[in-house]
């Protein structure tokens, strides 16, 4: 769902740069409390994995494909604050770098697929773990559910941005239909690779997934025919090293943009459909960055495609956790500078 530049018009996607500019704001404040010792070292890898598992785009109906916006995903692991900026690198790495999505709509971007998909699904989330019993599998049940309502969320606010600011003369009531309806087929995937990745760090690491922190009710006992809480046990060990974790999920991002993604499906994604069908991408301009060497994930200069692919997923991952590892560092600094006493909060 990558907008490019000349969907929206200049004032209108001003405007959603402004929001997003204070997204990121407000989510660099907010990040300093999430970014302790277990979320820091996580989140600029959460981010070079958001951007490898974009590049598999798959097939969700005749001549349309989907692929991860993330948002969801990366606020259950790292928290919503750090969750958004996670969606900002990325997608600052993909227009910069690849070309992809517009530079003048990087606000729309920024608002649509991190701010959006991060505040409806990380509030959906929190509340279905409420309401459901205090276990690993609500967790990772919540996680299929909120990363599923995420994307025709983000559909429906492109949608609102276009009713304000679009380019084109076309009926707002058949965009929203046509996004709406596509990006809840394209929802079902995003919901089933959120829920596999944050199913499978929760077996090795639960206590490394922000959104499972806390949630283990305590022991009751009944003293005097009352229940009262149990003195709590001994949290066990973790069951597994945090590099350990960290190393296998930088080989998975590796792996997937530099080979599997030679496999995604080549058809336009939801938002390059609708646009083509209904004559929205009409006044689309040209990227400024097309020209940058690692345009369209392929490496000008290398003639066979899977080598030029492959390695350009690589270089994508590798300056996504180098420019995420940076960021989330400096706010982690900050955070120890401002609370030098702060010790991070324990897993329950």
């Amino acid at each position: 769902m990558h907008v490019p530049d000349g969907f929206i018009n200049a004032p209108v996607s001003v405007a959603a740069g402004v929001v997003a500019a204070g997204a990121v704001a407000v989510s660099l404040r907010g990040a300093r409390r999430e970014l302790d010792e277990r979320a820091a070292p996580l989140a600029g890898l959460v981010a070079a994995f958001i951007f490898a598992v974009q590049m598999l785009n798959f097939p969700v109906a005749a001549g349309t494909s989907g692929h991860l916006l993330g948002g969801a995903l990366a606020a259950i692991l790292v928290g919503p604050w750090t969750g958004v900026l996670c969606i900002a690198v990325v997608l600052l790495m993909q227009g910069i770098l690849f070309a992809d999505g517009g530079l003048t709509a990087l606000g729309v971007n920024i608002t649509v697929m991190g701010a959006v998909t991060v505040v409806v699904a990380y509030g959906l989330f929190r509340g279905l773990v409420l309401l459901l019993p205090r276990t690993r599998a609500s967790v990772t049940a919540a996680s299929f559910v909120a990363a599923l309502v995420s994307v025709p969320a983000a559909a429906a606010a492109f949608t609102v941005l276009y009713a304000v600011g679009g380019t084109t003369d076309v009926p707002v009531s058949k965009v929203l239909m046509a996004m709406v309806g596509v990006h809840v087929l394209i929802g079902v995937g995003e919901a089933v690779i959120t829920m596999l990745t944050v199913g499978a760090v929760i077996a090795v690491r639960p206590d490394l997934v922000y959104g499972a922190r806390g949630l283990t009710a305590p022991l009751k006992l009944r003293v005097g025919g009352e229940l009262v809480d149990a003195a709590p046990a001994a949290e066990p060990a973790p069951a597994g090293s945090p590099r350990k974790l960290w190393i296998g999920g930088l080989v998975s991002a590796l792996v997937l943009a530099g080979f599997v993604s030679f496999y995604a499906s080549a058809s336009p994604d939801g938002l390059e459909k609708v646009a083509a069908d209904k004559g929205i991408d009409s006044k689309v301009e040209d990227h400024a960055a097309a020209d940058s060497p690692l345009a369209d994930y392929g490496v000008k200069g290398i003639e066979t495609a899977r080598l030029s692919g492959g390695l350009a997923g690589a270089i994508g991952v590798g300056a996504t956790l180098a420019v995420g590892t940076g960021v989330f560092w400096v706010v982690r600094r900050r955070r120890t500078h401002a609370e030098p006493g702060t010790r991070a909060e324990t897993t329950v």
